[in-house]
């Protein structure tokens, strides 16, 4: 943490009112991720990447036993 020198009590209630502003969006940042790691977990989410990862090597599979 970096030391600051102040010049005067304005400059002290600015700057904690900085900080707060700066902490409060950090806060609502964290709740964003919150609630998008929320929804990459949510079951339906997964089924869709299996979905597709199924489809991407099932159509590798019939072109290697077209090709044999």
């Amino acid at each position: 943490m970096k030391k600051t020198h102040f010049n005067s009590m304005k400059e002290i209630a600015f700057e904690l009112q900085t900080l707060n502003l700066q902490r409060k969006i950090k806060m609502e940042e964290m709740k964003l991720l919150k609630h998008q790691v929320k929804q990459d977990l949510h079951p339906l989410n997964w089924m869709g990447t299996v979905f597709g990862l199924v489809k991407k090597y099932g159509v590798v599979y019939m072109i290697r036993k077209i090709i044999k």
